[in-house]
């Protein structure tokens, strides 16, 4: 069972409320019969994408110890502080295993070696994180890169485009200036700004394009973050009336993907990730690791694939 749990400051205490659901692994069988406890600390359980790193994580455990994996997932919402608690919350729980989507890749190293240090195996997954025994990430340049080579074959090599940032991670790094070496090779291309933050939400894609709009009377192509912001960003072109932009993004969600299929939709591609996938590998890296194995490589990128209206009906999903 994954046990997810909401972390919140209150009146200088730690208070945490538990919601708890099931998982079925199909298929699944059993490699060793020993107990398998994992803590996964990610970045924002409001995100299906970190949900779905739960999931996979949690098949990926039942395929190794059967109903003897134990899933606990709490949200950091990208707060350092926060995370320390968590990482070190997992070490005094006795986890086997962290998986950890860290809100800084420096800012948490202490918390990483001091779990490591009492025999607990870290990896980084979806962004790095300094110290972690290995990482398990997008290649999150390549889903840039695509994501904007897409817009600007779309736009012909001309047009204004905004790029809509997010939170001060790795992988956000990444994205941006994967989709900037594209940019930067049309020179019809002109960047009008690249540094708002959304935060990686609707809320904050909302309020990044609906400033953008105001700041700038023409703008051809939208590169967002992840696939939340995106949907702000379509939610503020539909408030303030406009239809002139197309928008492309990075994740392959569910809700993008439903606009993919929408003809009215003004968001033409998004660079898929596999969440599912990524946390699967990073759970049998950490596994590996536990049973005293060496492993080959400590980076593993995952490859985006681009899904377009043209393509989305082939589109497995997550």
């Amino acid at each position: 069972m994954i046990r997810i749990k909401r972390w919140k400051m209150t009146a200088g205490r730690l208070l945490i409320a538990t919601l708890g659901f099931t998982l079925t692994a199909t298929s699944a069988v059993t490699l060793a019969d020993n107990a398998l406890s994992i803590g996964i600390s990610v970045s924002d359980l409001g995100n299906p994408y970190f949900t779905q790193i739960a999931r996979g994580a949690e098949i990926q455990a039942k395929q190794l110890v059967g109903d003897n994996a134990n899933v606990v997932v709490v949200s950091s919402a990208y707060d350092v502080k926060r995370q320390i608690e968590q990482i070190e919350g997992f070490v005094a729980q006795g986890m086997d295993m962290i998986l950890l989507s860290a809100a800084s890749y420096d800012g948490v190293e202490a918390a990483v070696l001091k779990a490591r240090k009492a025999g607990v195996k870290v990896l980084a997954v979806d962004v790095k994180a300094k110290g972690a025994d290995a990482t398990v990430t997008t290649d999150n340049t390549q889903a840039g890169m695509i994501a904007c080579d897409y817009l600007v074959k779309q736009l012909g090599g001309q047009g204004r485009v905004v790029i809509i940032n997010g939170p001060k991670v790795s992988s956000v790094r990444e994205r941006v200036a994967g989709c900037k070496e594209v940019l930067a090779q049309s020179p019809g291309i002109q960047l009008l700004s690249s540094d708002l933050n959304s935060g990686g939400g609707r809320e904050g894609g909302l309020e990044s394009m609906t400033y953008l709009l105001t700041q700038f009377q023409q703008i051809d192509g939208v590169f967002t973050i992840n696939d939340p912001s995106a949907l702000g960003a379509q939610d503020a072109a539909q408030f303030a009336g406009r239809d002139d932009f197309m928008i492309v993004s990075v994740d392959g969600a569910p809700g993008v993907e439903q606009q993919l299929r929408a003809e009215n939709s003004l968001i033409k591609a998004t660079a898929a990730q596999f969440p599912n996938y990524m946390a699967a590998k990073a759970v049998e890296a950490g596994y590996r690791l536990m049973q005293g194995e060496t492993l080959e490589q400590t980076t593993i990128l995952i490859p985006a694939e681009l899904i377009t209206r043209e393509t989305v009906d082939s589109y497995q999903g997550w």
